[in-house]
């Protein structure tokens, strides 16, 4: 199926952070109420054509900051033979898994692995680990959420969150938290260069719940407890009033 158009009316809610008095926040009821899942595995085709088995997973993630790069480090310790495909034995050295993009900034690495270039964690089908993101299946086996163990970009997408400075005319201002679709235009110009991509396409909106409740760790670690608690409140009062204008269109099939 073809993606919907990436412009079409959306629904917004603004609420203030229940744990931050100079916070507020901006949701995209449309999106948090679609039935958007991953389909990885289950008939995502990749973002490129030439790496149709590694999904999203193909450009390596950035890291969000040294914090995040600490943290995932602490896991790929952790991982064997038995749960990545590419372990380059003991002890795991951060050269082995990180590289510099073309800006200089830090990422995973990635490689030309059984005929499709992609994440260095990426395991491909025929590994007997399991396809998939060694990171995320490292978190399975510990019994943890993956959002613990893999990059911040990672467990973040298609969710995207941004920040701005609201100027208002009495001379204050606040912190305006948006938490919205990461749709193809995320990726900056070349997201319209990818050759498939989820969020818009109705192949990937066949979830029986809405992203706010399938997705609620996620959202909970983005915008904090008491925060989430208050946009799944208000989500589902939108499930029960929204006009077919404030449908995702990808969802309406």
């Amino acid at each position: 199926m073809p993606e919907v158009d990436l412009v079409f009316p959306r629904a917004f809610v603004e609420f203030a952070d229940p744990g931050d008095a100079d916070q507020v926040f901006r949701c995209d009821l449309t999106w948090l109420t679609s039935a958007w899942t991953c389909i990885f595995g289950q008939g995502c085709p990749g973002i490129y054509e030439s790496s149709p088995d590694v999904g999203c997973c193909t450009l390596g993630a950035h890291f969000s900051d040294a914090e995040d790069e600490a943290r995932v480090a602490g896991f790929v310790d952790q991982l064997t033979p038995d749960q990545w495909q590419q372990h380059p034995g003991r002890p795991v050295a951060t050269d082995d898994w990180v590289e510099l993009d073309g800006d200089g900034e830090r990422k995973t690495r990635t490689s030309a692995f059984a005929g499709q270039s992609a994440c260095v964690f990426a395991n491909r089908s025929d590994f007997a680990g399991g396809e998939g993101c060694a990171l995320h299946g490292l978190a399975l086996a510990q019994g943890r959420n993956p959002l613990e163990t893999k990059p911040d970009v990672c467990w973040q997408l298609p969710i995207r969150r941004t920040y701005r400075t609201v100027e208002l005319p009495d001379d204050t201002s606040y912190l305006e938290v948006s938490i919205t679709e990461y749709d193809r235009r995320g990726w900056g110009p070349g997201g319209h260069d990818l050759d498939w991509y989820c969020s818009g396409n109705t192949e990937a909106h066949v979830a029986p719940d809405p992203v706010y409740v399938t997705h609620a760790a996620e959202l909970t670690e983005l915008m904090g407890r008491a925060a989430y608690v208050e946009l799944a409140r208000l989500c589902d009062a939108h499930l029960r009033s929204r006009s077919a204008l404030a449908i995702h269109p990808a969802s309406r099939h």
